[in-house]
């Protein structure tokens, strides 16, 4: 097994589930034997197990932005990855206004906690987390491993950040949820991988019609706030990355709009690899010629 991948844990756009449709968003970094999350959507918790990673493992993770559908399930994971075993210290990094999420999950969960440290014997949950503030700049620099963050376009939320995770063998870049911008293109400047969010323009008017309770202004933050496929595809030509990842689909689930579709839209944009995101994609690092 490579010791460098990226896993694809949840690649749906949006929180709704439906039955048959993928999971929200969240990755899984594995650089030299390093774990590192990046957005903890529901079924996260399940994502990381099936590719093998015990829970009580877990020490960094990163939450891009506050929307459900990128960090519903990071209380969750924290207190299963607990109850699994975690006894070491986690760090996460996500925008502001995370402390509040996570604050209000341990008072909710309290009587659980305080229960389990009496009748368990298990470390305190509260003194095991530290929450960071991510902004943009050097996030971190770790045993060779280089983390940086830019905001991106994602009104109206202000702190949504691109990821770009590099060290002296792979760079791969994390786009984050975003509308087309050029400063991804430096950010991503010969990645060896860049994950972006997509969207499939030909099939957002069924997804309305589907989704039922949403009035325009649905469509109106879809086309101010996130990247049509063929535009992710332009900035991963500009920035000369080797591979491109779509991820965070939209739609995922409409059984009228297939992989085909996806590599159609992208085509005569970008000849380099491309993947197509679904739950539990696994890609190895660094990208094998096809």
């Amino acid at each position: 097994m490579s010791e460098n991948y990226v896993a694809l844990l949840g690649t749906k756009g949006g929180p709704a589930i439906r039955p048959g449709s993928s999971m929200p968003t969240s990755n899984l970094f594995c650089f030299d034997g390093r774990q590192i999350v990046v957005d903890c959507g529901l079924g996260v918790s399940r994502g990381l197990v099936d590719q093998g990673m015990r829970l009580g493992d877990l020490s960094l993770i990163f939450i891009s932005h506050l929307h459900s559908d990128h960090y519903l399930e990071l209380g969750p994971l924290l207190h299963t990855a607990w109850t699994t075993g975690l006894k070491t210290p986690v760090d996460i990094y996500g925008p502001v206004g995370l402390e509040v999420y996570w604050d209000a999950f341990l008072l909710s969960m309290k009587a659980d906690i305080d229960l389990r440290i009496e009748d368990e014997g298990r470390p305190d949950l509260r003194d095991l987390v530290t929450l960071h503030v991510l902004d943009a700049g050097t996030v971190l620099e770790r045993d060779g491993l280089s983390i940086s963050a830019i905001r991106t376009e994602h009104p109206p939320i202000v702190d949504c950040f691109a990821l770009s995770f590099k060290t002296a063998k792979t760079h791969v870049v994390f786009s984050g949820d975003t509308a087309p911008i050029t400063a991804l293109e430096d950010f991503a400047r010969g990645a060896d991988l860049l994950i972006h969010e997509a969207m499939l323009e030909s099939a957002l008017p069924a997804l309305m019609a589907r989704i039922g309770n949403g009035t325009d202004k649905l469509m109106a933050h879809w086309l101010r706030s996130h990247t049509f496929a063929h535009d992710a595809a332009k900035t991963a030509a500009n920035a000369g990355v080797k591979a491109l990842a779509l991820s965070h689909l939209i739609p995922s689930d409409d059984p009228d709009y297939t992989e085909r579709d996806w590599h159609k839209a992208v085509d005569g944009f970008f000849d380099g690899h491309l993947f197509v995101g679904q739950d539990g994609m696994k890609i190895d690092l660094p990208i094998r010629e096809a």
